[in-house]
């Protein structure tokens, strides 16, 4: 479903507070960038492309894809006063000419991860909520524009804050600087079917040994090279789960898993479910139009 927001040209950002005892709104994207805090709502269900994650008290999230799918669905939720205040603004409300500058440098990487979905600590949320809560009751003013920037920028600082979807589901690359890393996920990226990928091969790629190699890797990305590999196979296995019919075992051989035990358990492990139940529960939330 692509929502379309009352959101004009004139506007610079509009803001949606309420306290609700459901969610009602079904899987949506839509080309504007959101930052949606939700309060008193544990055991709700966060669906951010392939993430599908069961929120606590607190949860704020900034969406900046224009064609990454998200919902909140009530789930396990028994929650009578489930308090939402949703901020959305026009993507060119920072130019790309401001977030070149050094200033706003960390803003511009939250910008660009925030392509797959962020969502932040506690301890943050806890620290930017009350600022969140004056910004919804006076919004008009051009403070507040300059507020909800001065937001983003201390949310770009949350040394915890998480990417939720992956990038081979979304069709995007990894948003990381290095040269060598860009090119390591490039080759997975194009050859990530083949069962075959050999760490001294994507070693000798790019000149390191193996050793170094995964040295270089797990300081780079926090994962081991396995890790980084099984993550991006699982991206895209989850996005033809979801658009596609075929079987869970011939999606498990075209994703380049070589055992489909294997394959089950690593999905279950990273996704918290099943492939059959992760498509069936996607499947369910996308038709509740």
């Amino acid at each position: 479903m692509r929502e379309i927001t009352p959101l004009t040209d004139a506007d610079c950002f509009m803001v949606f507070s309420r306290v609700k005892k459901r969610f009602t709104f079904p899987v949506h994207i839509h080309t504007e960038y959101e930052l949606n805090f939700v309060e008193n709502a544990k055991g709700v269900q966060r669906i951010v492309g392939d993430s599908v994650e069961t929120i606590g008290d607190l949860d704020l999230t900034l969406i900046t894809g224009a064609e990454l799918e998200h919902a909140w669905v009530d789930h396990q939720c028994q929650s009578e006063e489930i308090r939402e205040i949703t901020f959305q603004f026009h993507p060119n409300l920072l130019s790309e000419s401001l977030l070149s500058k050094n200033a706003f440098k960390s803003t511009e990487k939250l910008l660009r991860n925030a392509q797959r979905g962020v969502t932040f600590s506690e301890s943050m949320i806890r620290k930017v909520k009350p600022r969140l809560e004056r910004l919804s009751e006076n919004s008009q003013e051009i403070s507040s524009v300059l507020e909800l920037i001065h937001i983003l920028h201390d949310l770009s600082l949350d040394p915890d804050y998480r990417i939720l979807s992956s990038s081979s589901m979304n069709g995007l690359t990894c948003p990381i600087e290095s040269r060598r890393i860009e090119k390591v996920y490039a080759y997975i990226e194009e050859n990530y079917s083949r069962g075959d990928i050999r760490l001294a091969d994507v070693a000798g790629m790019t000149g390191m040994t193996e050793v170094a190699f995964c040295r270089f890797i797990k300081k780079s990305t926090g994962k081991s090279f396995v890790d980084m590999l099984n993550d991006i196979r699982l991206g895209h296995a989850a996005g033809l789960l979801i658009s596609t019919t075929r079987n869970i075992s011939e999606i498990c051989y075209e994703c380049g898993f070589n055992n489909l035990s294997n394959f089950n358990r690593l999905f279950l492990k990273k996704k918290k479910c099943t492939p059959k139940t992760f498509r069936e529960n996607y499947a369910y939330k996308r038709i509740l139009i």
